[in-house]
C-alpha cells in the first residue's frame, strides 16, 4: 500500500508536471522560434473562419475582404515593393540627371573663370609705360601744321 500511495501522490503528479512542462514550455518555445510574422498573419483568416463557424454567425463582408487580403499578403507585398522600387528608380534617375547638370555647369563656370584670367591681373603699383606716338608719314610732315589746325578746330 505504501508503494501505491507513493506512486499516486509522488510519481504520477511529477509525470503529469513533466508532460505539461514539455508541451506548454519546451514545444511551445520551439513553435514560437519557428513562427514568423508572415505565418501569424496568414493564420488570422483561419481563426476568423473557425470563430464564424463555431458561433454560427454570418461573417460580414469586411472580415471576408480582410481575410482575403491576409491570405494573399505575399502578392500584395510584392506589388507594393515593386511600386516603391519604381518610385525610387525614378527619383534616382532625376538625382543622377541633376548631378550631371551641376557637373556640366561647374565645368563651364571654371572654364569661363580661366578665360577671364582674374589671377594674373596687372599690379596697380607698377607704373604704366608711356605710349609711343606713331611716326608721322611723309605727307603728314609736309602738311603737318595745316592738318593739325584743321583737325583740332
Amino acid at each position: 500500500m505504501k508503494q501505491f500511495w507513493r506512486r499516486w501522490t509522488y510519481e504520477v503528479p511529477l509525470a503529469i508536471g513533466d508532460a505539461l512542462w514539455e508541451v506548454l514550455v519546451v514545444q511551445l518555445a520551439a513553435l514560437l522560434d519557428r513562427l514568423t510574422v508572415r505565418k501569424a498573419i496568414a493564420f488570422i483568416p483561419v481563426i476568423i473562419l473557425i470563430a464564424a463557424y463555431y458561433h454560427s454567425i454570418p461573417i460580414p463582408p469586411e472580415l471576408m475582404l480582410i481575410g482575403d487580403f491576409l491570405a494573399y499578403i505575399d502578392i500584395f507585398s510584392v506589388l507594393f515593393l515593386l511600386g516603391v522600387l519604381s518610385r525610387i528608380t525614378t527619383i534616382m534617375f532625376v538625382v543622377k540627371q541633376a548631378a550631371a547638370r551641376i557637373a556640366v555647369l561647374a565645368g563651364s563656370v571654371t572654364a569661363r573663370m580661366q578665360r577671364l584670367d582674374i589671377r594674373h591681373g596687372r599690379q596697380r603699383s607698377t607704373p604704366t609705360r608711356p605710349r609711343r606716338k606713331p611716326s608721322a608719314s611723309e605727307d603728314d610732315r609736309a602738311y603737318g601744321s595745316v592738318w593739325g589746325e584743321v583737325a583740332f578746330a
